[in-house]
């Protein structure tokens, strides 16, 4: 069953503005959503209780409680705490006013890994790396501070899966690389603010041809979200690409780790290759041993 949130994300760009406020309230405040009467939650935004009944029946509901009663149930199923790891560190942060640099900066990211890796969905998660083992072709994308992990990500998969390409936009031959994609394969994209408008071009062109996209980004309203078949959310405050460097590399990690661990013929076939392929060939410099005179 689609989950309510993912519902939200791939019907946004249709909803009226004020759909599109009871939406982003949904999402933001799930707790109170879950709790209050369509009225209120329609008052808590600024629209009208039609409005809110409305927007359920555009997200495939038979009324707004049946919407309630799943947001319920997701609430008490998750577990997350996608927020409150970090509000408890930044709080805790700020009454320390002898805290070594070191150690704050350290306990900081350990809490966004924490938070990030809390988020994810298990169901979204397993679905992902089974769709990165099958695809015949990957494709992973990020631009200016997204670059960085993206390039690391395709680096890494290639030595997991093998078959990953990476788009790097103008030394790239975009609409060749395009004219491959298919429902056989994934495209994985990384965003964050201020948000490149060809990572959403990619993105958009590729869902087109049938490709699986996974986005890595903040938001599950971003850009490129409200066209992903699979969202993994990095929580950080802003700015982002200083503050979620970190948790974002951890999750891409998890990512490349967790198809190693798998016991796919296609996964082990390929790491027993190309660990062949580097006993043959090893084009890297040796460290010389330097001796000692005992004379």
């Amino acid at each position: 069953m689609e989950h309510y949130t993912d519902k939200i994300r791939k019907n946004y760009n249709q909803l009226t503005k004020r759909q599109k406020m009871i939406a982003k309230y949904m999402l933001d405040f799930p707790k109170e959503f879950a709790f209050q009467t369509a009225k209120q939650s329609g008052q808590a935004c600024g629209a009208s209780e039609t409005t809110v009944i409305r927007l359920c029946y555009i997200l495939g509901y038979s009324g707004f409680s049946e919407l309630q009663k799943e947001i319920q149930s997701s609430l008490l199923e998750d577990t997350a705490g996608t927020i409150n790891p970090i509000e408890n560190f930044l709080e805790m942060s700020n009454k320390l006013k002898d805290t070594n640099l070191i150690q704050h900066v350290m306990e900081q990211d350990n809490a966004y890994v924490k938070a990030t890796l809390d988020a994810i969905d298990y169901k979204q998660y397993q679905k992902a790396i089974q769709k990165l083992i099958e695809a015949d072709h990957r494709v992973v994308l990020g631009f200016r501070s997204s670059y960085g992990p993206a390039t690391w990500f395709m680096f890494a998969l290639n030595i997991v899966i093998g078959n990953t390409s990476q788009y790097r936009g103008e030394i790239e031959d975009a609409n060749y690389l395009l004219s491959k994609l298919n429902e056989n394969t994934v495209v994985v994209a990384i965003s964050f603010p201020r948000y490149i408008q060809e990572t959403l071009s990619f993105v958009q062109a590729a869902k087109k041809k049938g490709a699986y996209i996974i986005a890595i980004t903040d938001d599950r309203l971003s850009p490129i979200g409200q066209y992903a078949d699979t969202v993994f959310r990095v929580i950080a405050p802003t700015p982002i690409p200083l503050k979620g460097i970190t948790p974002t590399f951890s999750l891409l990690n998890l990512l490349v780790t967790s198809i190693a661990a798998t016991d796919d013929p296609k996964v082990q076939n390929h790491m027993a290759g190309y660990d062949q392929n580097r006993n043959e060939f090893y084009p890297f410099a040796k460290k010389e041993k330097i001796g000692i005179d005992k004379r």
